[in-house]
């Protein structure tokens, strides 16, 4: 049964830029992986479908009840859980009626099952929290899954879910996997997390192209995947040697023809033959002449629409480049140094305590611990952003941090303008030449960051702090795959891999860090 029918769509920018042309897709009962380049428009499509934008063309059909979970579910300072829940007025009725308070209407509609559903949807994420637990105090990957809770709760047809392991420990991606796994209606997931991919029913890939649909998990995609992209380029070689072959059979031809003409006009000049047998040979060559080249032009034509049809499915890509300036960091300089540090945003109940550990030389450590134990808080007291309630910090190197959300970045700039106020020494042509390797070519380097996706986001943020032109040699980086379509995460490990500086790493993918060469860790 077809949950979601899109037919026709077509969608643009405010800049109008064309992100969808006559897209039609139909998504069904079961788990779909979104997937795509950066800015290929993952986001914009799941924004569509739930009504948050309107297209410029087409239509979509979709089901009565739907949920959506954003890419970074909102702090909401004045709610609780009960109130992401809907369930606030519902557990004050109980309440009185616990108090010996309710009205005999009260009791009439009282759902005297809630507290116990409800305590089992945040268990079935992972979460020991009460309802009236403040949405504020929730960490990042709390509150993902707090959202993913609440809409599996409602119980909703569809769900579309962008990025939702984003922000997530193991245990909490685990969670989530399994709450997917378990969902009976048909889910949509616009992700780069290939475990979470490898759930799939179906794979749906966006790109220049348009949309295609794959059977099977991430790993059956990526074999056919592999294997269209190999026909492809088969078919575009031969089409290319073809239009070669073409024009050369044609060069020959003229040649040829050359000659002749060359040598009739000299048998004329010499008189040996008569003029009615040159001009009945002259008048054959012509006819065969015409004839040829009426052929040459049908397969010149010919072989150009076969090689026109074989770049069209090629899907031409620009290659994403991270370069990282050396750092000049030699082995036995003091980087960091950490001696009781303690934290928290409530004095009686510090997140971290008693914290010491140092860095010397281009050492590479991440930071473990599950949601909440105070990672991104223990980045922010090492870069200065939070002051600790005791113990010191000493960062003796140029360092920078890239945080969870780019907050670095004024989402009323353009990347070209907040590039040249965090990097004011570089010339225009090295901020050009670094903002083009990470995607940002000419006009694109225009655009405003508040509207960028969050890959292109992260992309624009990576360019202004990895290709800064005065070298930093500790770099201070809080989930940096995040957001980040897969090809661009393999380019960040290259480039983290051969960086000559330290490296102090929030992350929960094991892989990553594993690929950045990761020596040493510290559990909070």
């Amino acid at each position: 049964m077809t949950s979601i029918s899109i037919a026709h769509l077509s969608w643009h920018t405010p800049t109008n830029d064309a992100v969808f042309t006559d897209l039609n897709l139909t998504f069904g009962q079961g788990r779909t992986g979104l997937i795509g380049r950066n800015g290929t428009g993952k986001t914009t499509l799941l924004r569509l479908i739930a009504g948050e934008l309107s297209p410029a063309n087409g239509t979509i059909s979709q089901s009565s009840s739907l949920g959506f979970l954003r890419q970074n579910p909102e702090r909401r300072p004045d709610a609780t859980l009960a109130d992401l829940f809907g369930v606030t007025d519902q557990l004050h009725l109980l309440d009185r009626a616990e108090h010996g308070k309710a009205t005999a209407e009260d009791l009439a509609v009282a759902d005297w099952t809630l507290e116990t559903r409800l305590h089992t949807a945040l268990g079935n994420l992972g979460l020991d929290l009460a309802p009236d637990t403040w949405l504020s105090t929730l960490s990042g990957g709390q509150r993902t899954r707090a959202s993913i809770a609440a809409l599996m709760f409602a119980n909703h047809d569809t769900l579309l879910l962008d990025e939702p392991t984003n922000h997530l420990d193991r245990a909490g991606r685990d969670y989530v996997i399994n709450a997917i796994r378990s969902s009976q209606g048909c889910v949509i997931v616009a992700s780069h997390d290939r475990t979470l991919l490898e759930e799939m029913d179906t794979i749906v890939e966006l790109t220049s192209l348009g949309a295609k649909s794959y059977g099977g998990p991430y790993s059956e995609y990526r074999s056919a995947k592999d294997a269209e992209l190999a026909g492809a380029k088969d078919d575009l070689a031969r089409a290319e040697r073809s239009v070669i072959a073409t024009q050369a059979r044609a060069q020959r031809a003229a040649e040829r023809k050359a000659r002749t003409d060359r040598q009739g006009k000299q048998l004329r000049a010499s008189g040996s033959q008569s003029k009615l047998l040159l001009d009945a040979a002259k008048e054959r060559s012509e006819g065969s002449g015409r004839s040829a080249a009426r052929r040459r032009d049908r397969q010149t034509k010919e072989a150009e629409s076969t090689l026109s049809a074989a770049r069209e499915a090629v899907e031409v890509l620009e290659p994403l480049i991270m370069e990282i300036p050396p750092s000049g960091l030699v082995s036995t300089r003091q980087v960091l140094q950490v001696e009781g540090l303690g934290f928290g945003y409530d004095t009686d109940a510090r997140i971290f305590n008693a914290l010491s550990f140092s860095i010397r030389g281009p050492e590479r450590i991440a930071i473990k611990g599950a949601n909440g134990a105070g990672k991104s808080t223990l980045l922010a007291c090492i870069q200065g952003r939070l002051r600790p309630q005791v113990g010191s910090v000493s960062v003796e190197v140029p360092a920078a941090l890239i945080d969870q959300d780019i907050s670095f970045l004024d989402p009323e700039e353009t990347v070209r303008a907040a590039f040249a106020r965090l990097d004011p020494v570089a010339t225009e042509n090295d901020r050009r030449a670094v903002l083009a390797h990470f995607l940002f070519r000419g006009t694109d380097a225009d655009q405003k960051v508040g509207s960028l996706s969050g890959g292109q986001k992260m992309r624009a943020g990576l360019a202004c702090m990895l290709g800064h032109s005065q070298p930093r040699q500790l770099l201070l980086l809080d989930e940096p795959n995040n957001h980040l379509d897969i090809e661009a995460i393999e380019t960040l490990e290259a480039a983290l891999l051969a960086y000559d500086g330290a490296i102090l790493v929030v992350s929960h993918d094991q892989a990553f860090l594993d690929r950045i060469g990761v020596e040493r860790r510290i559990r909070l």
